[in-house]
């Protein structure tokens, strides 16, 4: 193959195989093979290249084809190298070229620099010659200018002293006290030589004048309306006079502490932090911002620089001030977060505590420089280490108000008439329960991005609160949600579940409710957080291995499993309970033995179907749609209607003979011996079907407890008859198990039966006239509604 119709790095590698071959100084390495055909064809640019068998070789393997294609493409190699070596010697020699016009360059320049040299000694010979004879003429003059210069440096002293009460009388009236302390404190060496003799009037002048100054300084200290770098310079001033400043010492510190309440966070401007979001949402729904100033950040800056600068000026006057300094210093920082921790309370926005902990951070930083003694960083961290663990503490308790005021609308409003009260309260839980925890985790997900040094060294610390956050806002949901059900005792925490209140004080579509959610929160709400707690939260371990991970999903998880399955149990109990009162009152009121012929369906079947199309509307606002699986009955699978429905007939057909009606019942038990068993009650599921089912059975069983109470004569048994006929078709409509409510309905009749003096069934006519009736009259009312 030709070189040119090689890929261009396989070209460029064996061109740099070829060359380093060809200029190989050591034979002994071999090249590289650069191709598989030419280690087949046993490497030809290698030394121990034998053309004779590198011939026999090609001969054997190729055909004449072949071997002509190869001469051309050995033939194009050769002139490729050839080409390549020719451009190899044309750029070394260029190289050649150059070098050698440098050297020449080189040497035309070092040409005559040596002679230069020696004119240049020369030169400098002759300047130190003359120099000398210049310093040898001049030499009595500059001994006598030297000596006039003294006299005239002697002479500006001296008129410096006569000149000094002049100069500090010019001082006291622009206030240039600095200067006049100076001028007073360089002429104290001569005044105490000279002070009493020659300079006497100029000293007790100047003294007068010094007088008035230490007066002016004293009321610039005590001035209010003197900043406190004035005042601390007249201080200085006046231990350079060696005035006794001891005295002056509390009264300066405790100008410091009033300059403290001007850098408190109230009465400062803090700065408000924004962010980015598309969602406002996402700021944190249940974190009311508190209002606040826009910062001028010049004015903050100066104001803890003046303070600053006081510290160091109380420093300097007092060199052994650094304790009470440090408890100045720490007392601000304290004061502040003293401040955020009031703030907390009133439900602070991140933003808020964010520009509050940056005032903080700049106090502390510019107090750090000129007070290192007082470890303010780490006092700091340990103040915002509080600070912070309560601002999440308090966010998850924030988090838990939200999701009990969205569950309890439905007690502050349970008349309002609103049809989907309870889905709105169900929903706006969710959100509460979701968005609430999505809106903490971008809260502490701020946190933990801020870059804030305050805040770096509390990440793992933060991880750890906001995983415990969570954990211990499951546990509080845990618990809120069974006191509002009325089965958790807050006596005996710590027995759990007991019988608390229950009847009018717990609303039973509140206990669906928080079913519902408890599902919901378990296979929706957990796997979320855990996912999110896993991407943006994980690490941390500050809390230490002994005291297991801060946040148990699988623990949550079987908690609210459990829970859920209690609040819709009890919820069934709470309507089949409300449900039983009304059929106590239906069979102990009334006197069966006594009871008249059956006119019409008696009106507590209305009673009875109103409160269980209220259970069906919660239950329809709450829980969804189960799969289709009505149960119905058949005669050929051994039902209650073929063992009960033979001796019915035969009863109506032997309505004369009360004994063989009585024999009738006895051979219906023993029918019931040989029928197939059937199973009434379920595993209760969370959907609408299931709970309805449980709740009409359960009422059923009620009804059929309460007719084994009482005695009937023939008619009170017949009223029963009508009754439950009528109430077999509706109940069917709303229940997925026909065959169990065929099958208690059934067991109803026969215990009225066993109960009855005279068990006479109703002539089926008369029984279809009557439910129709019912029916009639029914329709209109729906009608006329």
């Amino acid at each position: 193959m030709a070189t040119e119709d090689l890929p261009l790095d396989d070209k460029a590698k064996r061109m740099r195989d070829l060359l380093s071959s060809f200029y190989s100084s050591d034979p002994s390495i071999p090249t590289n093979a650069t191709s598989a055909k030419s280690l087949s064809l046993d490497a030809i640019n290698t030394l121990s290249f034998d053309p004779d068998q590198y011939m026999n070789l090609l001969i054997q393997k190729s055909n004449l084809e072949g071997l002509l294609q190869r001469h051309v493409e050995m033939a194009a190699e050769i002139k490729n190298l050839d080409t390549d070596l020719q451009m190899l010697v044309y750029e070394n020699y260029n190289k050649f070229i150059s070098a050698t016009d440098t050297i020449k360059r080189m040497k035309n320049n070092i040409v005559g620099m040596e002679m230069n040299m020696e004119q240049l000694l020369e030169k400098i010979l002759s300047v130190q010659s003359r120099s000398d004879r210049v310093n040898t003429s001049l030499f009595e003059k500059r001994e006598h200018i030297e000596k006039l210069h003294r006299t005239r440096n002697l002479l500006r002293k001296v008129q410096f002293i006569y000149d000094l009460p002049t100069r500090l009388g010019k001082c006291i009236k622009s206030e240039a006290y600095t200067d006049a302390v100076r001028f007073f404190t360089g002429a104290m060496p001569i005044f105490k030589v000279y002070g009493d003799s020659s300079f006497q009037d100029c000293k007790r002048a100047s003294e007068e004048a010094m007088a008035i100054i230490t007066k002016n300084l004293q009321e610039k200290l005590f001035s209010d309306s003197e900043p406190i770098e004035a005042r601390a310079e007249a201080v200085v001033l006046l231990k350079q006079l060696d005035f006794p400043v001891d005295s002056l010492k509390a009264k300066l510190l405790e100008k410091l502490e009033y300059f403290l309440e001007d850098l408190q966070l109230e009465s400062r401007e803090v700065e408000t932090v924004s962010w980015d979001s598309d969602e406002p949402s996402q700021l944190g729904k249940f974190l009311d911002p508190i209002p606040s100033i826009p910062l001028e950040t010049t004015a903050k800056k100066v104001s803890i620089n003046e303070f600053a600068e006081a510290l160091h000026a109380y420093r300097v006057i007092f060199p052994n001030s650094e304790e009470q300094l440090i408890e100045l210093a720490q007392n601000l920082l304290t004061r502040h977060f003293e401040t955020i921790q009031q703030h907390i309370k009133k439900k602070i926005s991140l933003a808020y505590l964010l520009g509050m902990l940056r005032v903080i951070w700049t106090d502390m930083t510019v107090m750090d420089e000129v007070l290192p003694e007082a470890a303010l960083p780490e006092f700091s961290f340990q103040a915002v280490h509080g600070a912070i663990k309560k601002y999440i503490t308090s966010t998850f308790s924030y988090l838990v108000h939200d999701v009990l005021e969205a569950l309890t609308r439905i007690q502050t409003r349970p008349n309002e008439g609103e049809v989907c009260l309870l889905q709105v309260a169900l929903e706006a839980s969710k959100k509460a329960v979701i968005q609430g925890s999505m809106d903490v985790l971008l809260n502490c997900r701020r946190l933990l991005d801020d870059n804030l040094g305050l805040l770096v060294r509390l990440r793992d610390f933060i991880i750890d609160w906001v995983q415990e956050g969570f954990q211990e806002f499951f546990r509080a949901l845990d618990v809120h949600f069974l006191s509002l059900s009325g089965r958790y005792n807050s006596t005996s925490q710590e027995q759990g579940l007991v019988d608390g209140i229950q009847g009018d004080k717990v609303i039973a579509g509140l206990v669906l409710v928080l079913a519902q959610l408890s599902v919901f929160i378990e296979q929706r709400a957990i796997p979320r957080i855990t996912e999110e707690i896993a991407a943006s939260f994980s690490g941390g371990g500050v809390r230490g291995y002994e005291h297991g991970p801060a946040f148990v999903p699988g623990e949550i998880c079987r908690t609210f499993r459990s829970a859920g399955e209690k609040f819709l149990h009890l919820y069934i109990n709470m309507k089949t309970q409300k449900i039983s009162i009304l059929l106590r009152k239906r069979f102990m009121t009334p006197n069966w033995i006594k009871h008249k012929e059956p006119r019409e369906v008696h009106m507590f079947v209305d009673l009875f179907l109103q409160e269980l199309k209220a259970v069906g509307s919660e239950v329809k606002q709450i829980l969804p749609q189960g799969i289709n699986r009505k149960h119905r009955r058949s005669d050929s699978n051994g039902s209650t209607t073929s063992s009960r429905s033979n001796p019915m007939r035969e009863d109506k057909m032997n309505r004369s003979n009360t004994q063989h009606a009585r024999s009738q019942l006895l051979e219906t038990h023993l029918a019931k011996l040989f029928k197939q068993k059937m199973e009434i009650f379920t595993k209760v599921e969370y959907t609408q079907e299931s709970v309805i089912s449980t709740v009409v059975k359960l009422c059923l069983k009620s009804l059929q407890e309460f007719v084994r109470l009482q005695t009937f004569n023939r008619s009170g048994f017949q009223q029963i008859q009508l009754d439950i006929q009528f109430l077999r078709s509706p109940l069917k409509e709303i229940v997925e198990d026909e065959a169990a409510i065929d099958f208690l309905l059934d067991e109803v009749i026969v215990a009225a039966a066993e109960r009855c003096l005279d068990p006479i069934h109703l002539e089926p006519a008369i029984l279809d006239k009557l439910v129709q009736a019912k029916l009639a009259r029914s329709r209109e009312q729906t009608t006329s509604s």
